[in-house]
């Protein structure tokens, strides 16, 4: 099968090559992927900003169709349409496991970082842990949902306020879009979008957004102060460790600043601003099987609605340097049917 893989080489990020699957195994299920979007976690792994893995497959954002179960597998049959997420499985025994927190287990394996993921025409999940995508939800949309929309779902949830507050997203790209639709039209929230990107923020605009702000000329948390009296919460899915001091001067007081977005730098925090004002700055990382059924419900129904475009499979390192230098409205996918 044709299947995207990190690089050993200096020269380029990650090659498309002919790689051969092993049998499946006990737990286990063989999906052909239908479609896979590409999240900027993936490009963190082909640079190895999490650690090197040459020859590891990427892609935690896979949609497909069930070929074949192993006999022990009672959760899918063929011919299930399912999800290849970035928590891929936990142990299934620890405090975070049976406690409703799985995507925090210290033996969680992460599609596309540690074990091979959905960027290739097959992909082996585990079965229990492959969550079905519901009819009447488009493929291709469901891709985003997987990660990105799961992703933002749950940060929404961890900014624990009330409808008809303000909250504000640093980051209106491929995560925030998304986190703007949850924001407004599930949990009705007020909702401010800030980038530095026009495109963006009129698609902001026109996907919930009721603020939107360029922040390339002017501080935001400034005029977000003045416009609304600070937002009642934060969300930042920027990549940039500007956005998060941002964040932090945008809220009011007791308010939560909830950390998505994963730039290399290390984050500056106003101490006594956030002792002084109650500020709680915390992180979130994906969300559960359970979130992930919320997240694809929701989409299901229409009230979200991810804006995809759909790419080769051999077009993985313009995507990727064009997610670089943050040209990309919405996400891309990679759809496996394109030659």
């Amino acid at each position: 099968m044709r299947a995207v893989v990190v690089s050993d080489s200096k020269d380029k990020l990650v090659e498309v090559k002919e790689v051969e699957l092993r049998p499946i195994q006990k737990g286990e299920a063989l999906v052909d992927i239908e479609y896979c979007g590409v999240c900027h976690t993936d490009l963190h792994v082909a640079k190895g900003d999490f650690g090197a893995v040459p020859g590891r497959i990427p892609g935690h954002e896979g949609v497909g169709i069930v070929r074949e179960v192993a006999d022990d597998v009672t959760s899918l049959k063929v011919g299930d349409r399912v999800s290849i997420a970035w928590f891929f499985e936990g142990c299934g025994r620890c405090e975070y496991c049976l406690t409703g927190r799985e995507t925090y287990c210290r033996q969680a394996k992460n599609a596309g970082y540690s074990v091979d993921g959905a960027m290739a025409e097959q992909c082996i999940v585990s079965a229990d842990y492959a969550v079905k995508v519901p009819e009447g939800l488009d493929a291709r949309q469901a891709t985003s949902i997987t990660c990105a929309g799961v992703t933002t779902y749950k940060a929404i949830k961890e900014a624990k306020i009330e409808p008809g507050e303000w909250i504000v997203i640093y980051g209106a790209g491929g995560l925030g879009n998304l986190a703007i639709q949850y924001a407004k039209k599930v949990f009705n929230f007020k909702v401010i979008a800030v980038d530095i990107n026009d495109d963006k923020l009129a698609l902001a605009k026109e996907t919930g957004a009721d603020l939107i702000f360029n922040s390339t000329d002017q501080d935001p948390a400034e005029w977000i102060q003045k416009e609304v009296g600070g937002a009642h919460a934060a969300v930042v899915t920027a990549v940039s460790k500007v956005a998060f001091k941002q964040a932090v001067d945008s809220v009011r007081p007791t308010a939560r600043v909830v950390n998505v977005g994963l730039p290399p730098e290390t984050m500056d925090l106003d101490i006594i601003k956030s002792v002084l004002d109650g500020i709680q700055v915390v992180g979130s990382l994906v969300g559960t099987r359970k979130d992930l059924e919320e997240a694809f419900m929701f989409g299901a129904e229409g009230k979200v609605v991810p804006v995809v475009q759909t790419r080769r499979l051999d077009e993985i390192n313009e995507i990727f340097e064009e997610m670089e230098k943050g040209t990309i409205n919405g996400r891309m996918v990679l759809d496996m049917s394109l030659k």
